[in-house]
Protein backbone atom coordinates (compact mmCIF):
# COMPACT_ATOMS: atom_id res chain seq x y z
CA UNK A 1 0.00 0.00 0.00
CA UNK A 2 1.61 3.20 -1.19
CA UNK A 3 1.13 6.42 0.83
CA UNK A 4 -0.86 9.23 -0.71
CA UNK A 5 1.41 11.83 -2.38
CA UNK A 6 1.82 15.16 -0.63
CA UNK A 7 -0.26 18.01 -1.90
CA UNK A 8 1.91 20.74 -3.40
CA UNK A 9 1.23 24.45 -3.48
CA UNK A 10 2.04 26.15 -6.75
CA UNK A 11 4.57 28.91 -6.04
CA UNK A 12 4.45 30.25 -9.60
CA UNK A 13 0.77 31.08 -9.45
CA UNK A 14 -0.54 33.80 -11.71
CA UNK A 15 -0.93 37.36 -10.44
CA UNK A 16 -4.70 37.00 -10.63
CA UNK A 17 -4.75 34.50 -7.77
CA UNK A 18 -2.72 36.87 -5.55
CA UNK A 19 -4.79 39.95 -6.36
CA UNK A 20 -6.87 39.58 -3.22
CA UNK A 21 -3.85 39.98 -0.91
CA UNK A 22 -3.55 43.74 -1.33
CA UNK A 23 -7.26 44.43 -1.77
CA UNK A 24 -7.59 45.44 1.89
CA UNK A 25 -5.21 48.36 1.38
CA UNK A 26 -6.09 49.38 -2.17
CA UNK A 27 -8.73 51.96 -1.19
CA UNK A 28 -6.73 53.41 1.71
CA UNK A 29 -6.06 57.16 1.48
CA UNK A 30 -4.07 58.84 4.28
CA UNK A 31 -2.97 62.34 3.20
CA UNK A 32 -2.43 63.65 6.77
CA UNK A 33 0.39 61.28 7.75
CA UNK A 34 3.59 63.02 8.92
CA UNK A 35 6.82 62.43 7.05
CA UNK A 36 9.18 59.79 8.42
CA UNK A 37 12.40 60.66 10.24
CA UNK A 38 15.11 62.27 8.15
CA UNK A 39 18.07 59.97 7.42
CA UNK A 40 21.22 60.76 9.38
CA UNK A 41 24.16 61.71 7.11
CA UNK A 42 27.23 59.54 7.50
CA UNK A 43 29.36 62.46 8.74
CA UNK A 44 27.01 63.03 11.69
CA UNK A 45 26.76 59.37 12.67
CA UNK A 46 27.72 58.66 16.28
CA UNK A 47 31.39 57.84 16.72
CA UNK A 48 32.84 55.12 18.91
CA UNK A 49 31.91 55.36 22.55
CA UNK A 50 35.35 54.45 23.83
CA UNK A 51 38.65 56.21 23.48
CA UNK A 52 40.76 53.21 22.59
CA UNK A 53 44.12 54.37 23.92
CA UNK A 54 47.50 52.69 23.52
CA UNK A 55 48.41 49.00 23.24
CA UNK A 56 51.72 47.16 23.11
CA UNK A 57 52.59 44.34 20.68
CA UNK A 58 54.96 41.56 21.73
CA UNK A 59 56.27 38.54 19.85
CA UNK A 60 56.53 35.43 22.05
CA UNK A 61 57.67 31.85 21.48
CA UNK A 62 58.25 30.71 25.07
CA UNK A 63 56.13 27.79 26.33
CA UNK A 64 54.57 27.33 22.89
CA UNK A 65 56.70 24.63 21.31
CA UNK A 66 58.62 27.08 19.13
CA UNK A 67 55.46 28.58 17.60
CA UNK A 68 55.32 32.36 17.33
CA UNK A 69 52.45 34.24 18.94
CA UNK A 70 51.70 37.97 18.77
CA UNK A 71 50.46 39.28 22.12
CA UNK A 72 48.45 42.50 22.28
CA UNK A 73 48.80 43.85 25.79
CA UNK A 74 48.27 46.93 28.03
CA UNK A 75 44.70 47.81 27.06
CA UNK A 76 43.34 50.92 28.74
CA UNK A 77 41.74 50.16 32.10
CA UNK A 78 38.44 51.82 31.16
CA UNK A 79 37.80 49.37 28.29
CA UNK A 80 35.47 46.54 29.35
CA UNK A 81 36.25 42.93 28.52
CA UNK A 82 33.47 42.86 25.92
CA UNK A 83 35.24 45.53 23.85
CA UNK A 84 38.52 43.60 24.06
CA UNK A 85 36.75 40.43 22.89
CA UNK A 86 35.21 42.28 19.92
CA UNK A 87 38.63 43.66 18.98
CA UNK A 88 40.08 40.15 19.22
CA UNK A 89 37.41 38.80 16.89
CA UNK A 90 38.11 41.54 14.34
CA UNK A 91 41.87 40.88 14.58
CA UNK A 92 41.42 37.15 14.03
CA UNK A 93 39.30 37.76 10.95
CA UNK A 94 41.64 40.47 9.60
CA UNK A 95 44.72 38.25 10.01
CA UNK A 96 43.05 34.99 9.07
CA UNK A 97 44.42 33.20 12.10
CA UNK A 98 43.36 31.78 15.42
CA UNK A 99 43.75 33.41 18.76
CA UNK A 100 42.31 33.88 22.20
CA UNK A 101 41.67 36.42 24.94
CA UNK A 102 43.39 35.70 28.24
CA UNK A 103 42.56 38.22 30.91
CA UNK A 104 43.11 41.61 29.30
CA UNK A 105 45.53 40.39 26.62
CA UNK A 106 44.92 39.03 23.13
CA UNK A 107 47.10 36.20 21.79
CA UNK A 108 47.12 35.74 18.01
CA UNK A 109 48.71 32.71 16.36
CA UNK A 110 51.38 33.25 13.73
CA UNK A 111 54.04 35.82 12.97
CA UNK A 112 51.99 38.67 11.47
CA UNK A 113 52.83 41.84 13.41
CA UNK A 114 52.32 44.14 10.41
CA UNK A 115 48.75 42.94 9.83
CA UNK A 116 47.95 43.15 13.53
CA UNK A 117 49.38 46.67 13.71
CA UNK A 118 47.34 47.95 10.74
CA UNK A 119 44.15 46.33 12.05
CA UNK A 120 44.63 47.85 15.51
CA UNK A 121 45.34 51.29 14.05
CA UNK A 122 42.17 50.99 11.98
CA UNK A 123 40.28 50.30 15.23
CA UNK A 124 41.62 53.54 16.71
CA UNK A 125 44.48 52.31 18.91
CA UNK A 126 47.95 53.79 19.16
CA UNK A 127 50.27 50.82 18.71
CA UNK A 128 53.71 50.47 20.30
CA UNK A 129 56.07 47.53 20.28
CA UNK A 130 56.99 45.05 17.54
CA UNK A 131 57.60 46.65 14.13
Amino acid sequence: MRPEPKKRIDTNASEASRAGLNAAFSGLNLPDLPAGPAPVPASEAPQTLWKMGRVVLRKETAQRGGKTVIVVDDFATHLPASVIEKVAKRLRSACGCGGTVKGRTIELQGDQPARVRTALEAEGFQVAGVR
